[in-house]
């Protein structure tokens, strides 16, 4: 069938069969489907959805459109892990050096920011000198030598992924079970991965926003992996406030550096904790959580965790002075606060707001090719459950570009909902899914 033909199957609710499911990713992938196809195909899908004949189709095209790396020189159980995504979400900074100073290998492929999410490359290239864009090769050989690497999709790698990944960001095709699923599973299975652990953020700064939106899909991923051979446990966590007191890139990475020190927000320390202790039973490091946990702690106080993140950044090309130095990182020029309106507690944030408005401050990216600003973002003073009086700064904004400034702290102010009482306080780990 033509693209044109597959498109309009697929929006008037028909199924589409693997050959052609196949046939429109290669085509995309080399250019022959084009961008404004493949965004309607989206669409459809969107609506539509697939059933799990598609599905696995559609991920298995996604995956063969490029290289699955061969990591079996690296011994032991290759483990990694994967955000849906969510405001404040720093976690693989502080998981990966932390899985991999207890012994698991962590090859990790992430991705830049998403909507109005953040991406842990974009963190990571707000460290100086850090290079995400390396062959396939290095990455090999820094897995096998140093238990880790961080790096970006290559040409290689899920190229129809890669293009997808952007498209989608742009055309209101982000929040979509098939295509988060399907993007996800392709990029990680074509790591060299034997094991993932997914952590499947649910909330008002989550894209999916019900626990049962999220249940399911951490169930399709969990399903996706297991038709080609990988263990997948996944963690709902909470997203209905940002994770940690920071949003944006360089602040993002200083809360990360004091996690590994022991010196975190809980929730942010909690959710990272939860997570790692997965990577470890599922790497046959530890036998139970308490053990994983237990090893996860003494990295933490002997120094272990810090020193093997400065060795990431140094064999990444970054300076790993930044780790302890934290005004090597890039800095914004002024300040601003934005205050409550009234005494009171805070009883909710709008997270998807906080979201947004840290791309419209210059922290995430309004198009596929606008250019970030690593050192702005917010500081969150006051945070769900907290007492605040009138006047007091609940949101601290680290700007360098005054011109959004107004509409930034306009919309934070609208994300932050007060009353005379704290809520109850919810569970951060809703449900774990196997």
């Amino acid at each position: 069938m033509q693209p044109y033909e597959l498109i309009k199957a697929k929006r008037d609710g028909g199924r589409l069969e693997p050959a052609d499911i196949r046939a429109f990713i290669e085509a995309y992938t080399a250019g022959t489907v084009a961008d404004y196809q493949m965004a309607a195909m989206c669409m459809a899908i969107f609506f539509r959805g697939m059933d799990s004949r598609e599905l696995g189709a559609w991920a298995r095209a996604m995956l063969e459109s490029g290289e699955v790396l061969d990591l079996s020189d690296t011994p032991g159980v290759k483990v990694d892990k994967h955000s849906t995504g969510g405001v404040g979400d720093k976690v693989s900074l502080s998981l990966a050096p932390l899985a991999a100073a207890c012994g698991v290998p962590v090859p990790m492929i992430s991705g830049r920011g998403l909507g109005h999410t953040g991406g842990t490359l974009d963190k990571l290239e707000s460290i100086p000198g850090f290079n995400v864009n390396l062959p396939t090769s290095e990455y090999r050989r820094l897995v096998r030598e140093v238990n880790c690497c961080l790096i970006g999709q290559t040409a290689q790698v899920a190229p129809a992924d890669k293009k997808l990944y952007a498209l989608r960001d742009v055309t209101a095709t982000v929040d979509c079970i098939p295509l988060i699923a399907s993007s996800i599973m392709s990029k990680k299975l074509a790591e060299g991965i034997d094991a993932l652990v997914l952590d499947v953020k649910v909330g008002s700064g989550a894209f999916m926003k019900r626990d049962e939106d999220a249940r399911t899909l951490a169930k399709t991923m969990i399903g996706l992996g297991a038709e080609m051979g990988k263990k997948v446990v996944a963690l709902l966590t909470d997203m209905d406030q940002p994770l940690g007191r920071k949003v944006g890139n360089a602040l993002e990475v200083i809360e990360a550096v004091d996690m590994l020190r022991g010196d975190a927000p809980e929730d942010y320390t909690e959710i990272t904790y939860a997570l790692t202790a997965e990577m470890l039973v599922l790497g046959k490091k530890a036998a139970t959580i308490d053990e994983a946990r237990e090893k996860l702690r003494k990295v933490v106080e002997d120094g272990s965790a810090v020193r093997k993140l400065k060795e990431i950044v140094q064999v990444q090309g970054g300076d790993p002075r930044a780790i302890d130095d934290y005004s090597l990182l890039p800095q914004a020029k002024a300040t601003a606060d934005v205050v409550a309106p009234r005494d009171g507690f805070v009883t909710g944030i709008d997270t998807e707001g906080v979201g947004l408005a840290a791309v419209a401050l210059g922290a995430g990216r309004q198009r596929t090719d606008s250019k970030i600003d690593p050192a702005v973002g917010f500081t969150l003073l006051k945070k769900t459950g907290e007492p605040v009086k009138q006047g007091e700064p609940v949101v601290r904004v680290h700007y360098n570009d005054a011109a959004p400034l107004e509409n930034v702290k306009a919309r934070l102010l609208a994300a932050y909902q007060f009353g005379d009482a704290a809520p109850a306080a919810r569970p951060l780990i809703r449900e774990r899914v196997e």
